[in-house]
């Protein structure tokens, strides 16, 4: 992680290197296995390749064109700046931009490739919900996903579920349209559409995996940083309980941000622990008390 006086996590750290290492084996042998097939990938390597740098150097700007956010000065929103301000220095880091989201939701996200490129995002709604120091607690945990560099490894990680979906749907329509004149055609399609499903799983599990760990890790450095794990657990509560009397078109609005949240934004009931982007609010504040045991301050 960059180097800042937010708490390290090696476990953080450790899973996010492990996590890259198995999907770039799992995209090698599954690409390779489509190229022995007899496919021809070059296309689609090369287009997916672009969009992957596109990703990578304009992943903030699309997160925040995703949300309809723009960035504001210090003259605009001087409260914000002034809180941002102070984390920054008590952390040791450089201060990323800052953008509003104009939406009742409450929340907030932090995106960026590195702490030099970084932004940190709230919406309107949760700067009307949240006191200032609950709002801190909350800057503290989404600036300690920028400091731990997770942003960075999320937005490449979920990019390459949209390439396993791109190359297997290539591959798909390959294998078909050799019909007529291949008697493998069949299998090849069998072969390409069975690697299509174990790819995307997989790839779906690893990165909702460190996704909810990532946001265990960003809670215990943002409480440890502020000193106020009680904060962050008001906040945590206040926007949860709330998430239900959002419109759900501005829920479903929101869903291509949503495991860069502060909190889901959740449509409907999950379907399990599995498929979920965030631990549950329940165990986000079990690990909170145990922060606020080790510092000595009691849960308010």
């Amino acid at each position: 992680m960059a180097r800042t006086r937010f708490q390290p996590d090696r476990g953080l750290t450790s899973r996010m290197v492990l996590v890259m290492f198995l999907l770039g084996l799992l995209y090698v042998a599954a690409v390779g296995g489509l190229i022995a097939a007899g496919l021809n990938l070059a296309w689609v390597i090369i287009i997916a390749g672009g969009f992957l740098l596109a990703q990578w150097f304009f992943s903030d700007k699309i997160a925040l064109a995703a949300m309809g956010a723009r960035e504001v000065s210090p003259d605009e929103a001087p409260e914000l700046h002034a809180v941002i301000d102070r984390l920054c220095a008590l952390a040791d880091m450089p201060k990323p931009r800052v953008a509003i989201a104009p939406t009742d939701m409450p929340n907030a996200f932090a995106t960026g490739r590195n702490p030099n490129k970084a932004v940190v995002c709230v919406t309107t709604g949760i700067m009307r919900k949240l006191d200032r120091t609950e709002l801190e607690a909350v800057l503290a945990h989404e600036l300690s996903h920028v400091a731990h560099r997770d942003v960075a490894v999320m937005t490449i990680a979920s990019f390459l579920g949209v390439l396993a979906g791109l190359v297997a749907r290539f591959g798909m329509y390959s294998g078909m349209g050799r019909g007529s004149r291949d008697n493998n055609a069949a299998l090849v399609f069998a072969v390409v559409w069975l690697a299509s499903i174990a790819v995307y799983v997989i790839s779906f599990l690893l990165t909702r995996a460190l996704s909810r760990y990532r946001e265990f890790a960003a809670d215990r450095a943002g409480a440890y940083l502020t000193g106020q794990p009680s904060a962050l657990a008001s906040a945590l509560t206040k926007i949860s309980g709330d998430m239900s009397a959002i419109p759900t078109r501005d829920l479903r609005r929101s869903q291509p941000a949503q495991a860069f949240f502060f909190a889901p934004a959740a449509v409907g009931r999950s379907l399990g622990n599995l498929l979920s982007t965030h631990p549950t609010t329940e165990q986000r504040l079990a690990r909170l008390a145990q922060v606020s045991a080790e510092l000595g301050k009691p849960m308010l």
